[in-house]
C-alpha cells in the first residue's frame, strides 16, 4: 500500500516547468517503487491520477528497459538496472537496519523475539535474541520457515494485504500445512485477520508449535521485504495481562523502527 502518495505527487507536480509529463511520470514511477519496494498498475494510476492504461504503458515501458520488473500478483519491483551497482546507493540489509530495535524490543519484553519476512505463503526467521535468562523459555527459530496463517508474525504480514490477495496467494500454492490449499477455512482466516487489523497485532496460541505464545507486528515493506516482529514464550507463563502489555511493546518498536529507517 502506497504511503502519503497524493502529498508525495502533488508537491513532484507543483514543480512546473520545461519538463516532459511522460519522463516526469515514469520518474515517479521509480520512486515508487523503490519507496514501496513494489507497485501495482492500480496503485500507480491513482499516483499519477491517469486512467490504468496509461500507467500499464509506463510500467510497461520502465520493464523493457530493465528499470523495473514484474514479480507475483503482477506486482512491479524494481529491476536490474535500476538495481546496478554504482547507480544507487549501498543500503544495509534489513537484518542490519532492524537489528537496534529488535535489541530494544527484546530489552523491554525480556522474551525471545524474531524479525521474520513474508514469502508467499510462509514466513522465514531472519533473525531473533534469545531469552536465555529464563529457564523455561521458547527457543530461537532463525532459518525456520513456517506456514504464516498459523503464526503470529504471519497473521500481522498477511492482515496488511487485501482479502483477494490472501486467497490468491493460497490458492497459487499446492498446499499448505500439509494440506491441499482447497481445504483451508478462508472465512476462518478472514476473520482472523480482519481481528488482527483491529488490533494491529497477530496472535498465535499453540497454532504453529505446542506449548507456544506469541504475538508480532508488522514492520510493513522495508526494501522489498515485508517484515515483522515477533514476541515467543512458553504458554504456561503467559498472564492474563500479558497480550495488553507485550502488544504495547510491540506496537511502540515497530513505530519507532518507522520513524528511524522508514
Amino acid at each position: 500500500m502506497i504511503r502519503n502518495t497524493p502529498y508525495t505527487y502533488c508537491v513532484i507536480r507543483n514543480n512546473i516547468g520545461s519538463r516532459v509529463e511522460s519522463v516526469h511520470r515514469a520518474l515517479v514511477l521509480l520512486k515508487l517503487m523503490v519507496q514501496e519496494g513494489s507497485l501495482s498498475v492500480t496503485e500507480a494510476a491513482k499516483a499519477l491520477d491517469v486512467d490504468p492504461s496509461t500507467a500499464q504503458r509506463l510500467l510497461a515501458t520502465l520493464t523493457g528497459d530493465g528499470f523495473a520488473e514484474q514479480g507475483d500478483q503482477r506486482r512491479y519491483r524494481p529491476g536490474p538496472e535500476l538495481l546496478r551497482p554504482g547507480l544507487m546507493m549501498s543500503i544495509p540489509s534489513l537484518r542490519v537496519r532492524a537489528r537496534p530495535y529488535l535489541e530494544r524490543l527484546f530489552e523491554r519484553v525480556g522474551e525471545t523475539v524474531h524479525l521474520a519476512t513474508l514469502v508467499g505463503t510462509t514466513i522465514h526467521h531472519q533473525d531473533g535474541i534469545d531469552a536465555t535468562t529464563h529457564a523455561l523459555r521458547f527457543g530461537l527459530r532463525i532459518g525456520v520457515v513456517l506456514p504464516a496463517h498459523v503464526t503470529s508474525a504471519g497473521k500481522a504480514m498477511l492482515a496488511d494485504l487485501s482479502p483477494e490477495e490472501v486467497e490468491s496467494r493460497y490458492r497459487t500454492v499446492p498446499s499448505v500445512a500439509g494440506g491441499p490449499a482447497t481445504e483451508l477455512d478462508f472465512e476462518k482466516l478472514h476473520r482472523e485477520l480482519a481481528e488482527t487489523r483491529r488490533r494491529g497485532v497477530g496472535m498465535n496460541f499453540q497454532e504453529s508449535e505446542d506449548g507456544v505464545a506469541a504475538l508480532a507486528v508488522s514492520l510493513g515493506v522495508i526494501d522489498g521485504e515485508h517484515a515483522a516482529f515477533s514476541i515467543a514464550m512458553p504458554i504456561v507463563r503467559f498472564g492474563s495481562g500479558d497480550a495488553e502489555r507485550l502488544s504495547d511493546h510491540l506496537l511502540k518498536t515497530a513505530a519507532e523502527l518507522k520513524e528511524g529507517i522508514l
